[in-house]
């Protein structure tokens, strides 16, 4: 008898704040077209820093510098019975490359206010979302040397 290794989706996210307004993607999905953090997956011999930059970027087209943990979140999806770890940064965009092509099924970055993040609820890919900016709005950090990445 086979035995199936369980393991989570690593995920990382970015929570940025501007003038009052958050930094969301607006996404193609199999559930259709969804609301979102700049977010991914960790990918191999990637630091959970240098993802989130990675993933800011592809996503956006904007610069992101993490400054602190927002906070790890494991969340398990509902239909899809997966579950995912995702650790959530703030900090802040430095620059922006209009020119430069959005990840597929990207359909673009978007500057929404609490109550605009709110009133498309339903169209959240995630729980996450409205978790993390409540987080964020109580003033809840994590210095970054929390993390310890042993890579070799």
């Amino acid at each position: 008898m086979s035995e199936t290794i369980w393991k989570p989706h690593v995920v990382v996210a970015a929570i940025v704040e501007r003038d009052g307004r958050f930094l969301l993607v607006e996404e193609e999905t199999d559930e259709g077209v969804r609301f979102n953090q700049p977010a991914g997956h960790l990918e191999e011999g990637e630091t959970l820093l240098d993802a989130v930059r990675r993933e800011v970027l592809e996503e956006t087209a904007h610069r992101f510098e993490p400054e602190a943990l927002l906070g790890v979140y494991r969340w398990r999806h509902p239909s899809k019975g997966r579950t995912y770890l995702r650790f959530a940064f703030t900090g802040k965009v430095h620059s922006h490359e209009p020119e430069r092509a959005l990840d597929t099924g990207i359909l673009r970055a978007v500057w929404l206010t609490p109550a605009e993040i709110e009133a498309v609820r339903a169209r959240h890919r995630s729980p996450l979302i409205l978790r993390c900016i409540e987080d964020y709005r109580r003033g809840q950090r994590f210095p970054l040397d929390l993390i310890s990445e042993l890579l070799e």
